[in-house]
């Protein structure tokens, strides 16, 4: 049998890739994002942190901007990892889902 690493649906780094995903966002836009999505409330610390994580890993980068927030984006290793985590949670939903039909 084949198992999935599949993360909370509640990791702030995955909210903040899937976030991005929608389109370039600072800091305060993407709460309010991952609030309206996910119904999960990012305080400033944890949100800053994924954020500090994700751009250390080169997952997303800072956009330059005229204004006082600075916006990110995902980048191309960013979007592949992203969509490596969607698949594994689409597959453990697959087999969830049969499992529980399965009952």
């Amino acid at each position: 049998m084949r198992y999935y690493a599949v993360r909370n649906m509640s990791d702030p780094s995955l909210l903040v890739l899937a976030s991005l995903a929608g389109g370039d966002k600072h800091g305060y836009a993407m709460m309010q994002d991952i609030q309206q999505f996910a119904g999960t409330r990012l305080g400033p610390g944890t949100l800053y942190g994924a954020i500090t994580r994700l751009e250390q890993r080169g997952l997303i980068r800072g956009v330059d901007s005229d204004d006082r927030r600075r916006p990110y984006t995902l980048t191309a290793l960013g979007q592949r990892q992203l969509q490596a985590e969607l698949a594994s949670l689409s597959q453990f939903v697959k087999i969830g889902s049969r499992r529980l039909h399965e009952l």
